[in-house]
């Protein structure tokens, strides 16, 4: 079990998750950076925080910390990770935030599971498709994301989703929704899935937010009135 320090915040990963990139991200502070960025600047004590891709907890402990881990729901759909966000956010002081299982879908009232490919690099972990090996496949629940924004009337969402957020912007989101923070995955989708996640944002009464986007990052916010 691997120990690192990053702004404060104690990440203990299993060596079997590791690989070098990920662990040289670790050890230099680099890991999940701009995203951290741009939850310091924009989440604020008592905001309801929707993160959709916890990965090892990091961000999440980010935004419990500025807006209060009772404030916090975060989803994670690969169940290797699972135990290693409790531990972190235990460690770190931050086990009231609600922590569940399962991968973000689109606008849809189905239920059940749905099959997750959690790659060898857990940071590549997406939903199955088909490239992934049968073998690796495991399954999990899908969680569609206009049931979690009605249930807890978030009004940040932070999304890190691999790729899965292509699925996410077919209508507009709900008034409550203040701001937005994700990580784009731009060579898993044309660049016409950009422009409408764009699109949606503003039909949804939310404009790009110049000051924590940076590289991949790309965040929104509502503009006043709307």
């Amino acid at each position: 079990m691997a120990e690192y320090e990053i702004d404060g915040i104690t990440l203990h990963v299993p060596g079997q998750i590791l690989n070098d990139r990920i662990a040289g991200k670790l050890a230099s502070g680099g890991y999940e950076a701009h995203e951290a960025r741009a939850v310091q600047m924009r989440v604020k004590p008592g905001q309801r925080v929707l993160e959709l891709g916890a990965g090892l907890g990091y961000v999440s402990s980010v935004a419990a910390r500025a807006a209060g881990p009772e404030q916090v729901v975060s989803v994670e759909a690969n169940p290797a990770l699972l135990p290693v966000i409790k531990r972190n956010l235990k460690t770190n002081g931050f086990h009231k935030l609600r922590l569940m299982h399962g991968a973000i879908i689109g606008g849809t009232d189905e239920t059940g599971d749905l099959g997750f490919d959690p790659k060898k690099a857990f940071w590549a972990g997406r939903i199955a498709d088909e490239t992934s090996d049968a073998a690796d496949v495991v399954s999990v629940p899908a969680l569609p994301l206009p049931a979690l924004l009605a249930e807890f009337k978030s009004q940040v969402i932070i999304m890190d989703v691999e790729g899965a957020e292509r699925f996410l912007f077919d209508d507009p989101w709900p008034d409550h929704v203040l701001t937005v923070i994700m990580e784009l995955h731009p060579k898993q989708y044309p660049d016409a899935v950009i422009k409408q996640i764009v699109d949606c944002m503003s039909a949804s009464g939310l404009t790009y937010d110049t000051g924590p986007s940076r590289g991949r990052i790309l965040c929104f916010r509502r503009v006043r009135g709307t």
